[in-house]
C-alpha cells in the first residue's frame, strides 16, 4: 500500500494548507479507490479539513482558539503544570487533544472527495518555526 511522509515547515502558529501535495501523492499512487489516512507525528500541532476559500475563515479560527485556550502566562491559565517549553507548550498540546492528529479521507475515481470549498491543513498551536512530518498512506 502506498505510503509517504511530508515535511512542512511553520512560522509559528497558523493553518498550512497541504492538498496539493496530498492530491498528487494519490495521482502518483495509480489508485483509484480507498481511503487516504492522514496523521500527523506532533503532540503540539494537529490536522483539519477547513474552507479553502475565504482567509477570513483562518483568521477567525486562529482567534477563537487563542481564546478558548490562551497562553500560560495569562493569568487565567496559572493552574498550568507543564511549562517545559514556554508558555505555548501546554496551551499547543490542548489545542491538539481538542482537534485530530488523524484524518480519514475516502478516494474515488483516483481523487480525493473532499467537497468543494475543503482543503487539508496542518494546524499549528507552536509560536515559533517548527518542522512538522505528515504521514500519508492510501489503503484500499
Amino acid at each position: 500500500m502506498p505510503q509517504t511522509m511530508l515535511n512542512l515547515s511553520t512560522r509559528g502558529q497558523g493553518l498550512y494548507e497541504f492538498t496539493d501535495q496530498a492530491e498528487a501523492f494519490v495521482r502518483a499512487s495509480g489508485q483509484t479507490e480507498g481511503l487516504l489516512t492522514v496523521f500527523v507525528r506532533h503532540t503540539s500541532c494537529s490536522l483539519l479539513i477547513q474552507e479553502n476559500a475565504d482567509p477570513d475563515v483562518q483568521t477567525d479560527l486562529l482567534s477563537f482558539f487563542r481564546r478558548l485556550v490562551p497562553p500560560a502566562s495569562d493569568p487565567s491559565m496559572g493552574w498550568v503544570v507543564h511549562r517545559d517549553e514556554g508558555p505555548d507548550d501546554m496551551p499547543a498540546h490542548i489545542k491538539a487533544a481538542l482537534t485530530q492528529v488523524s484524518i480519514g479521507i475516502p478516494v474515488s475515481r483516483g481523487r480525493l472527495m473532499l467537497g468543494t470549498w475543503q482543503g487539508i491543513y496542518l494546524f499549528e498551536h507552536r509560536d515559533r518555526p517548527h518542522r512538522r512530518e505528515i504521514v500519508l498512506h492510501l489503503g484500499n
